[in-house]
C-alpha cells in the first residue's frame, strides 16, 4: 500500500506572506505549476492512486484536480473531508504575517504558529470570517466549528480522518491520495511516524511535492521518501 500527501501548490496568500487558514484561497500561478508537475513526478514513478482525499478548501481541491489532470486520473474517485482543513488561525487569518510580527513582536507570533498547544486570538462569534457563516459547514455542530485552533487541536481532527476514512480506504483501495494543506498532512505525518509534539513541530512539508509513505499490512511505514 502507499499513501501519497501532497501539500497544497503555492497560494495567493502564500505569495502575498498572509495568514490564511479556513480562508478560501486560490492557487497562484506558481501553485497551478506545483500541482501539474507534482501529478507528472507521480506519473514518471508509476505510482497510480485509486482513491483520492482532500479538503473543503479550494486550493487544496484544485491542486488534486490539476494533479490528476496530469495523471490522465480524472476519473478517480474523490472523498472530500473538513477534517483535512488547514489549522484554523483565528482572528490572524488575513492579515499580513510581517505587519503582525511589527504589531505583536516576533516573539508572540512565532509562538502563535509554531507551538503545539496554543492557539492565536479567536475569532468573534460574529466575526463574518467564522465558519458558522460559511454554508459548506452548515451540518457542522458549534462545538465542531472552531474560531481558531491549535495544532494540537488540528491533528485531533485530522485523527478522526485517518482511523474513519482512510485507513478503510488504504485496505480496499491499496494506493490513496491525500491533498491538503501543511498542518493537516503534519498531522498524518505524526501519526505514521509516531513523532513527538516537539518533533512535529520542526517538520516541514514542501509544497507540491509528492510525499509518499509505502506501507505494510499494519499500516506501519516500510519507507518513506518525497519525489
Amino acid at each position: 500500500m502507499k499513501l501519497i500527501l501532497i501539500r497544497h501548490g503555492q497560494s495567493q496568500w502564500n505569495l502575498e506572506n498572509r495568514f490564511t487558514g479556513w480562508t478560501d484561497v486560490d492557487l497562484s500561478d506558481k501553485g497551478r505549476l506545483e500541482a501539474a508537475e507534482a501529478g507528472r513526478k507521480l506519473l514518471d514513478a508509476g505510482i497510480i492512486p485509486q482513491y483520492y482525499f482532500t479538503s473543503y478548501l479550494k486550493r487544496a481541491i484544485h491542486t488534486l484536480q490539476i494533479a490528476a489532470e496530469a495523471m490522465d486520473r480524472e476519473w478517480v474517485p474523490v472523498y472530500k473531508d473538513w477534517h483535512l482543513n488547514e489549522r484554523h488561525y483565528g482572528a490572524l487569518q488575513g492579515l499580513n504575517k510581517a505587519d503582525t510580527a511589527l504589531k505583536y513582536g516576533d516573539e508572540q507570533v512565532h509562538i502563535w504558529r509554531r507551538s503545539y498547544d496554543v492557539m492565536p486570538p479567536a475569532l468573534a462569534v460574529d466575526d463574518k470570517r467564522h465558519p458558522r457563516f460559511d454554508p459548506r459547514y452548515a451540518e457542522l455542530t458549534a462545538d465542531e466549528l472552531p474560531a481558531t485552533e491549535s495544532l494540537k487541536l488540528t491533528i485531533e481532527r485530522v485523527r478522526s480522518c485517518w482511523e474513519e476514512r482512510i485507513v478503510p480506504a488504504l485496505r480496499h483501495y491499496g494506493d490513496v491520495m491525500v491533498a491538503a494543506h501543511g498542518n493537516s498532512l503534519r498531522g498524518l505525518v505524526m501519526m505514521l511516524r509516531h513523532l513527538t509534539p516537539d518533533e512535529v513541530l520542526s517538520l516541514e512539508i514542501p509544497t507540491g511535492t509528492p510525499l509518499v509513505f509505502e506501507l505494510d499490512g499494519q499500516l506501519s511505514p516500510v519507507k518513506y521518501y518525497y519525489l
